[in-house]
């Protein structure tokens, strides 16, 4: 399966359940309220926390699919496996669902600042959560495992065919039978379930057959543990400094606050999306090549899917950080709401882009197996940051927490890479540094602020809507071309094309 086929189909399996539940963010609000947001908001913060639970499997099963691929494991010792982390996910599964549904309540009455919405309601709200928080668990299992076997054709498929069907279903629930976050949530729950069962089959069907079934096995698990407990400890330290700022800001703020602050946090999360099926798809390959020994094909790897992230990501992160505000209010309607957001968002936005730099870098050292060094750097960000978040959220509120994303990946940028690179792809960082990021963002930024400084002051709806259409095209254009290996591939492809066309 080519690495370009994976990319196109990452792009559409991230691309279209991120414009769908995009789209429909202003239509939940309408329905339910500014408050019941906040809710989907918590919702996506507690399956963030509580994947912390897979101790690490996931991504150890994700990298051992991949090692498969390239001759690195044997079937049976694979389905082995695979088998004992379903085992472990279906338990912590089971007790993610357990323990939410009992502290439900609580959670409701004395974590929650609700205003509008009855605090029993917003209770039985936190009941399902738990639930579909599970199952969502128990997908990701499947999910690592197609990505690891470099089936993400097939996996995109199912996920789009999910996201559909979540959003139309989740809008016809809210329209016909209930306008309410409970019924939504159970909407979510149904969806899940079929969602596991269709991504099971799909792993098994493409697994070769073995001279048994897979069995829970201590030995498979002893296999990956070193790797699995280094990426718990990375996570277990990334999840700290990550989601420092939103378990505070539920603490400090009310829940409408806190909704615009997730508001903000979707859209610049949405612009994250957009370098992830780049990172699917070039991480087991890197893998591949490690395990193979072709350190020359490893560095044009690294170096062209960076590229491609960066002009990605780049132009679309400083389009927002320049124009937020005019497409929040294009997207929205509501000109007081991207007000409000605007400001969190383009604080947010930046440190998306400088997380997204980063990417490279991080999926190496995964691919290496070589968790010591995030570990480390983690260790003592987690000491000296946690109390700076505090304060920063308690002076400047929802600002403040979304400056310590800004931080925290400035600290990565100037420590962790520079290391990376002494230790794996030596003689790189250069090469990174001004042919992979500083070129390609030069390009999109003088091209936005070129735009941004003829802007029109008033502008009609579909006036500025091919404004900036106009001005996010062009700045992406720019910067692809700005970029070295992605023009190079723009060429080829070009030249192809006309080749074929006058063959013909």
């Amino acid at each position: 399966m080519s690495v370009r086929r994976n990319i196109v189909a990452n792009y559409a399996g991230q691309i279209w359940p991120a414009l769908i539940g995009l789209v429909l963010v202003p239509v939940y609000i309408r329905f339910m309220g500014i408050e019941a947001y906040g809710l989907i908001g918590v919702f996506a913060l507690l399956q963030t926390w509580l994947a912390l639970l897979d101790l690490g499997m996931t991504p150890a099963l994700s990298r051992e699919m991949a090692r498969f691929n390239g001759g690195g494991s044997d079937i049976q010792s694979i389905r082995d496996l695979l088998r004992s982390v379903e085992v472990i996910g279906c338990i912590a599964a089971s007790s993610i669902a357990l323990a939410v549904w009992a502290s439900s309540a609580w959670l409701a009455s004395h974590w929650l600042q609700v205003d509008e919405i009855p605090v029993d309601l917003a209770a039985q709200a936190f009941a399902i959560m738990g639930g579909v928080t599970g199952l969502r668990f128990v997908e990701d299992i499947y999910r690592a495992s197609l990505i690891g076997l470099q089936r993400q054709v097939i996996l995109n498929v199912i996920v789009c065919i999910g996201a559909t069907v979540r959003a139309v279903g989740a809008l016809l629930v809210l329209t016909r039978i209930a306008p309410t976050i409970t019924a939504f949530f159970i909407w979510q729950g149904v969806v899940s379930v079929a969602m596991v069962l269709a991504l099971s089959a799909v792993v098994y069907g493409h697994l070769p057959r073995a001279g048994r079934g897979g069995h829970f096995s201590l030995a498979s698990l002893r296999n990956v543990w070193m790797f699995a407990m280094g990426t718990l400890t990375l996570t277990v330290l990334g999840f700290v400094l990550s989601q420092a700022d939103k378990f505070i800001l539920t603490r400090l703020l009310t829940l409408k606050e806190f909704a615009y602050y997730s508001l903000a946090f979707s859209v610049a999360g949405a612009v994250r999306l957009l370098v992830q099926p780049v990172d699917q798809s070039i991480y087991p390959r890197l893998t591949a090549l490690l395990a193979k020994n072709d350190h020359e094909r490893l560095a044009a790897t690294y170096h062209r899917g960076v590229q491609l992230s960066v002009v990605l990501l780049g132009s679309a992160a400083m389009f927002l950080a320049i124009f937020g505000e005019e497409t929040l209010g294009v997207w929205t309607r509501d000109p007081e709401l991207a007000l409000r957001t605007y400001p969190i968002m383009a604080v947010l936005v930046s440190g998306m882009l400088l997380n997204g730099l980063l990417n490279g870098p991080f999926y190496l050292q995964m691919a290496a197996g070589w968790t010591g060094l995030l570990v480390k750097v983690n260790a003592v960000l987690v000491l000296v940051f946690v109390p700076v978040i505090y304060l920063l959220v308690k002076w400047f509120g929802a600002l403040g927490g979304a400056a310590t994303w800004v931080i925290i990946n400035l600290v990565y940028m100037v420590v962790v890479v520079p290391l990376m690179h002494r230790r794996l792809l030596q003689g790189e960082m250069s090469n990174w540094l001004v042919h992979d990021l500083a070129i390609p963002l030069a390009a999109a930024l003088a091209i936005l602020g070129a735009f941004r400084m003829i802007m029109p002051g008033t502008l009609g709806m579909t006036s500025l809507l091919m404004f900036l259409a106009g001005a996010g095209l062009t700045a992406l254009i720019g910067s692809a071309l700005a970029a070295s290996q992605v023009r190079r591939e723009i060429v080829v492809r070009l030249t192809r094309g006309r080749t074929v066309a006058w063959s013909a």
